[in-house]
């Protein structure tokens, strides 16, 4: 399958971009910079968007969703849009009940425990994907040669929330699941893979240059549970995109003791959250894949000397990786000032 000839990374408006470059290893002409949640709470012109309208059915509004990708694109410059959905819109267009409530997060109206319960659940159809296809399609006509980051949850991370029923700080009921009862487990990962490839290729097919897989939990995962029981679900859920030729990169929170892992599952750039230092995350990964991140969220709230200082040092350590995008080393926290955002970019810019 090779994408359609108006496809953005086809005829040319994006294939060069800074951000395509650096994730393939190339030389950008500057360094590339994008914000994970970046589209949509730190924003006003998002807050007066989605007033009286839930999260999920903001993503499900193709004119919305896209609108929201949009805006921090125009309002910071950033070198890529990343497409506005959640992870769990995939389940809620599959037909199972799920919903984000305020303050909390994903709540399922069922848990998803048993053999049973996984055999049962809906496929996730083409036709469903409308929707996300003509977002997806109403955003690149906007965004000329900037890239659209497609975006999936992880499976590990999707059925995770479909085992608890809701967040969770410990994943007890996933991790024993993947113990307890192998098969139900890995029939359960496996639906979830396809689930969040489909929705993936939807995203490129209709016009995303590139595409991310978040793993928000596998953090909570030792090396040994995460190679067994769930890289072989992320590479499932990779194996829906490969063949558009797109760069794929991989994303996880307190992934520092996996990243080998991750990188292995088959992609061009792993994302490293804040807690280690892109250098020694050159060091551990080599030069196979480009790195993206890490500036710490936290210090967005910091005075803008100390800011500035950990920005430069970040993009320093950055060169030792065989590309580098800059983005946070986890997404945009509700509070942060946008006028901080569109500084940084405009001092990444200026390195």
């Amino acid at each position: 399958m090779t994408l359609p000839a108006h496809h953005p990374m086809v005829d040319g408006r994006t294939s060069n971009s800074d951000l395509i470059t650096a994730l393939r290893g190339g030389t950008p002409r500057r360094t590339p910079v994008w914000f994970m949640r970046q589209a949509g709470r730190s924003l006003p012109e998002y807050r007066e968007l989605r007033e009286g309208t839930t999260m999920l059915d903001s993503c499900l509004n193709p004119a919305m969703a896209s609108e929201i990708t949009l805006q921090p694109v125009r309002r910071h410059k950033v070198d890529a849009a990343i497409f506005f959905s959640d992870i769990v819109i995939p389940l809620r267009l599959a037909g199972i009940g799920v919903d984000i409530v305020p303050g909390v997060g994903p709540v399922l109206s069922e848990p998803v425990r048993t053999a049973e319960q996984v055999a049962a659940l809906p496929e996730l159809t083409d036709e469903s994907l409308e929707p996300i296809r003509e977002a997806v399609a109403l955003t690149v006509a906007e965004l000329d040669s900037t890239p659209l980051i497609g975006f999936a949850g992880a499976p590990y991370t999707v059925a995770a929330y479909m085992v608890e029923g809701k967040p969770s700080r410990d994943h007890l009921g996933p991790r024993t699941m993947m113990h307890a009862e192998p098969e139900v487990w890995k029939a359960l990962m496996d639906w979830a893979a396809d689930a969040s490839g489909k929705f993936l290729r939807a995203q490129v097919e209709a016009g995303a240059s590139a595409a991310q897989l978040f793993d928000s939990w596998a953090g909570s995962l030792p090396l040994a549970d995460y190679q067994q029981h769930v890289a072989p679900a992320s590479v499932r859920t990779l194996d829906h995109v490969r063949d558009l030729g797109v760069p794929l990169v991989h994303f996880g929170t307190g992934t520092g003791e996996l990243l080998t892992a991750m990188r292995d599952v088959g992609v061009d750039a792993v994302g490293i959250d804040y807690r280690i230092p892109l250098d020694v995350a050159a060091q551990r990964l080599g030069d196979t894949v480009s790195l993206q991140g890490n500036i710490d969220p936290a210090l967005l709230f910091a005075p803008w000397p100390v800011l500035e200082a950990h920005v430069r040092e970040v993009a320093r350590r950055g060169e030792a990786a065989r590309g580098h995008v800059m983005n946070l080393g986890h997404g945009v926290p509700p509070n942060t000032d946008p006028e901080v955002l569109s500084k940084v970019v405009e001092l990444i810019h200026s390195l």
